[in-house]
């Protein structure tokens, strides 16, 4: 089978948390994963993005398929629900909004750079040798580290539903998926 230029995207996805480890600005590369799905799903309709460029869903496929390190079993029917992947999306949005205040108190002022990623919305893991300050304001810096907190915790939670059931059952539950979904969904005129 012939393989296309987006079949290699896992590595721009592995490329990311590689470079964010060592220098917390490249986070700001995540808001293409962030914004491109959206467009597609607004602009065709469909869900393009998840079913074809998504380096993350190829990483779990490779790390759970050809590298073994999944168990291949269904996920449970409850996280397949509506009411799981929507009530997922919403506390994802929230978590999403607490950081970008976050950013905002630092711009503000009002609050310092805190240089730590937040792991599952609540192990807070000191990341001081990925920033030494830049020309940049620090808010930029907090942005980084919030938004690189949300992918690495979504990577996280992906790796791990990958190990217990089939390599893309992150694809099941993700935030962006339901998100693009709706999307569809709405322009479709189907919801």
């Amino acid at each position: 089978m012939k393989k296309n230029w987006y079949d290699y995207l896992w590595i721009v996805s592995l490329s990311y948390l590689i470079l964010g480890f060592f220098n917390i600005l490249f986070a700001w590369l995540g808001l293409f994963c962030f914004f491109i799905p959206l467009l597609i799903s607004i602009i065709k309709g469909n869900k393009g993005y998840c079913n074809r460029y998504c380096g993350r869903g190829q990483l779990f496929g490779l790390l759970g398929g050809r590298f073994g390190l999944s168990r291949r079993k269904d996920i449970p029917h409850w996280m397949k629900s509506k009411w799981f992947r929507y009530g997922f999306l919403i506390f994802f949005l929230i978590m999403f909004f607490q950081m970008l205040w976050n950013t905002y108190l630092v711009f503000a002022g009002t609050d310092n750079l805190k240089q730590a990623v937040t792991l599952l919305w609540t192990f807070k893991l000191p990341w001081n040798w990925a920033y030494r300050g830049t020309f940049f304001h620090p808010g930029i810096a907090q942005f980084a580290f919030g938004f690189y907190s949300v992918m690495m915790t979504s990577t996280l939670l992906g790796f791990f539903t990958m190990v217990l059931f089939k390599p893309r059952s992150w694809c099941v539950y993700c935030p962006m998926g339901t998100m693009t979904q709706f999307i569809c969904k709405v322009r479709n005129g189907k919801e």
